[in-house]
């Protein structure tokens, strides 16, 4: 099982491997989070442009336009809870 820093790291490769094509290495763009959507969860089937606006809107608490790093790590974590709930 990986330690808790090795988990950080991971959740943080992740973020760098889709953030950054489309201009800023320290946020997702919601076509970057789209990419992310699509092949980190593609088990889950396909995602609709309405469902990926509404899932971006959700994750983008300032309302900037972009996700950042610790607006992503917010989504893992609370994801994290929900998929490990008995």
């Amino acid at each position: 099982m990986l330690g808790l820093l090795d988990t950080i790291g991971n959740l943080r490769d992740i973020f760098d491997k889709y953030a950054g094509k489309d201009g800023d290495k320290k946020t997702m763009t919601k076509i970057e989070m789209a990419d992310l959507l699509k092949k980190e969860f593609s088990a889950a089937g396909p995602m609709d442009k309405a469902k990926v606006d509404s899932f971006f809107s959700s994750l983008d608490n300032d309302r900037d336009g972009l996700v950042s790093f610790q607006e992503f790590a917010s989504f893992v974590a609370a994801l994290s809870v929900i998929l490990t709930e008995n």
